[in-house]
């Protein structure tokens, strides 16, 4: 009788929740308070996981997590590049199943603030647009424009019309209790004008025309117009106030950490900081804030934006990349919640009594009619802890820091004082070896004249790729006359060619003569080097390389990528010869891709070679794989790519992103809580490759005989690859 009992009990609370909006009002309102869910004011404690930066089976365990961390939102953006990758077909199975993610958040009994935009930054690639948006006829971005305001508009109904037809907004009995339409526009739109104006009125009017039964808002966004809510986004929001009195405190981003690029450092964030930052927004009468990140996750495949974002999205966030907890960051912002919780009714009932205990020194007090107060004791002293008298009884508040009393009495919290043990984390080796290594590597003697055009002149990259590929070949010849000077002892020639990104490889005559890099700041760069030319015709190949495209900016759309000149021959015995204006011939892509080399099922007319160089260093555009069975045990895996030059990796098909060696710039010169955070003040990793370890999800292995397959910019030693398991330890 018992197991029935229980099924009957399950089955009534599946009902009523199914039933409950037919039976009581469900509704989503706000005042000058809070958010108001069914009639309740509440304070909102959220964190961003994005479904598309990890995998389905790792959902459940994210959102559990999140949930006991004393989180009551998830916060997600939609990525309308990987739902709609070509106009008019859509996407919205596997990482993409948008849908399956907000039921897994509703099981859990958690809301949802679904961020719409469609753009997204995020970092993501072309900040979430799909690069077929770009060739719209007439088309111009976040701006007054006729064919962006139609696709925009059709994009965010398909995303309401979904939801609604899923029941997923609260006013249907469903998670999400806010969306956001735009993002981060503000200042975007102050550079355009009136257009810019215009778009944004139009973008808020089209969004509450759509009639979702909960509230919209707008980050950054200071004359977002009625109803929507402006809200804040940054390190710090305790200064931020809505643009209307009766509108909510919101804090929609508030940055746990920082991104990472390719040569720059890690970044960490204080936890007793950010808790220190989150205290001073609660107790200026904040009511809603969202970590932003709370798992970031992993940038799979090409989805890096930037360009030069690295494929870790880890952001220094409580839960890892990896799904891991990371402490004590999220034990601490834990008992921080709690403590916050406890002062939920008097924060709620209470405008706050702001009295003054020293010169860097401020109560913050909550006294409701009835019911308990609740004081928030500040010192914003960086460098001193301050002896404080409050309500005759004396607190010492450490520098940098905010005590919590939820009786006006007890301190339940201070944002300084660490209660929680720090864990370390291992990349400990697995007991998976690869085997049967085999190689492939670009013939650049034989072009493949049905994929290659010539035209005069140098052309825009992503004109030509349509972001398919992150490669463009741009080919060409030079003929040198037997009666060179250099060929007789003379100073070779020096070729110039100046790039728009984001990093290029030079072939003379097949040869790999140099490659040159840009940077996420200076996209810009120049390789000029001595290249061995001889008598009679010469190939120059420039092999054009993509590191992700822009996420932000204004018109971020028209910014130019790839190789667009000067290109120059220099010591010639004429002197310079101009190459800008010859003929080029173009070829998106590479060889390997194009036969689909990361599939198993790889054509029979691949020439792939025993690797019998394995643990030499390997020629440059070289294709590698090999075979590996699954490690025992259920620690998170990753690939160890120290040995490796740039590049990009595949697991049984399925690309776990691009990779690179390259050693990361910057003053690692530790890093203190006190005093106000920027990401320069805490770096990590000064002189080791800024991403060594790549993700390797578990739900995309089988048992044995898995494939890994690498394509290889520079070289590498591919022998030296190895699984291994990621894990804590006190």
């Amino acid at each position: 009788m018992e197991p029935r009992s229980n099924f009957k009990w399950v089955l009534l609370f599946l009902l009523a929740t199914q039933l409950g909006c037919q039976l009581v009002s469900c509704s989503v309102t706000y005042d000058s308070k809070s958010i108001v869910i069914n009639g309740e004011r509440r304070i909102l404690i959220s964190g961003s996981i994005h479904y598309t930066r990890s995998t389905p089976e790792m959902w459940e365990d994210l959102v559990m997590k999140a949930k006991d961390g004393g989180l009551d939102v998830i916060d997600t953006y939609v990525f309308w590049n990987v739902h709609e990758p070509s106009q008019g077909n859509y996407n919205f199975e596997g990482r993409y199943d948008l849908v399956r993610f907000l039921k897994m958040v509703q099981k859990a009994g958690m809301y949802v603030h679904l961020r719409i935009g469609p753009y997204v930054c995020a970092e993501w690639n072309f900040g979430g647009f799909p690069v077929w948006l770009k060739y719209v006829p007439g088309i111009s971005f976040r701006t007054d424009n006729e064919p962006f305001k139609r696709a925009m508009k059709g994009f965010t109904e398909k995303i309401v019309n979904l939801m609604k037809s899923e029941k997923m907004f609260e006013s249907q009995g469903g998670p999400i209790i806010l969306s956001q339409v735009e993002n981060e526009y503000g200042s975007v739109g102050k550079a355009y004008g009136g257009a810019g104006y215009n778009y944004m009125t139009w973008a808020a009017n089209m969004a509450v025309k759509l009639d979702t039964g909960v509230p919209w808002v707008m980050c950054k966004q200071d004359d977002a117009p009625d109803p929507i809510i402006n809200t804040c986004n940054g390190f710090y929001c305790d200064d931020f106030s809505p643009n209307k009195p009766y509108k909510p405190t919101l804090w929609t981003e508030t940055w746990s950490g920082w991104f990472t690029e390719f040569g720059g450092p890690i970044y960490e964030r204080p936890v007793q900081d950010l808790a220190f930052g989150v205290a001073r927004f609660i107790q200026k009468g904040g009511s809603f804030f969202n970590y932003y990140m709370f798992h970031g996750g992993t940038n799979f495949g090409r989805s890096a934006g930037g360009p030069f974002i690295t494929t870790s999205y880890d952001y220094d966030a409580p839960i890892d990349e990896y799904s891991l907890i990371r402490q004590p960051k999220y034990g601490h912002l834990k008992n921080l919640h709690k403590a916050i919780k406890q002062c939920e009714p008097a924060l709620l009932s209470a405008e706050p009594d702001i009295t003054s205990l020293g010169n860097l020194q401020q109560a913050h007090v909550f006294s409701p009619k009835s019911g308990p107060c609740a004081a928030f004791l500040s010192n914003y002293d960086p460098n001193n802890a301050a002896k404080v008298t409050f309500n005759n009884k004396h607190y010492t508040l450490p520098p940098w820091s905010i005590s919590i009393l939820p009786d006006c009495n007890n301190v339940a919290f201070n944002t300084a004082n660490v209660e929680v043990e720090s864990t370390k984390i291992e990349m400990k080796p697995s007991d998976s070896d690869m085997f049967s290594w085999e190689m492939f590597t670009e013939d650049l003697t034989v072009s493949d004249e049905g994929s290659t055009f010539t035209a005069t002149g140098l052309l825009e990259q992503i004109n030509i790729t349509r972001d398919t590929s992150d490669y463009l070949w741009y080919t060409t010849s030079v003929d040198i006359g037997s009666s060179e000077s250099f060929l007789r002892g003379g100073e070779p020639p020096k070729l110039l060619v100046q790039s728009m990104g984001h990093a290029l490889h030079v072939f003379v005559n097949g040869e790999h003569s140099g490659s040159s890099f840009g940077t996420r700041k200076h996209r810009r760069f120049t390789y000029k080097e001595t290249i061995n030319l001889r008598a009679g015709s010469n190939k120059i190949a420039l092999l054009s390389v993509a590191m992700g495209l822009p996420n932000m900016g204004g018109h971020y759309e028209t910014w130019e990528t790839g190789v667009l000149g000067p290109v120059a021959l220099y010591g010639l015995d004429r002197g310079k010869m101009d190459l800008a204006w010859v003929n080029w011939t173009y070829q998106a892509g590479l060889k390997g891709e194009a036969m689909n080399v990361i599939s198993a099922n790889t054509n029979s007319y691949m020439k792939w070679t025993q690797d019998s160089l394995i643990g030499q260093k390997q020629k440059p555009l070289t294709w590698h794989k090999a075979y590996f069975n699954e490690p025992d045990g259920d620690e998170p895996l990753a690939l160890d790519m120290n040995s490796m030059g740039k590049g990009e990796a595949w697991i049984n098909g399925q690309s776990i992103g691009r990779y690179w060696s390259t050693y990361a710039n910057g003053d690692c010169q530790g890093c203190h809580y006190a005093g106000v955070y920027r990401p320069l003040t805490c770096q990590l990793g000064c002189g080791q490759p800024t991403q060594r370890w790549y993700h390797v999800p578990r739900s995309w292995l089988k048992s044995s005989n898995n494939l890994l397959v690498l394509f290889e910019e520079l070289g590498g030693d591919p022998s030296k690859i190895s699984l291994v398991k990621r894990s804590t330890v006190q």
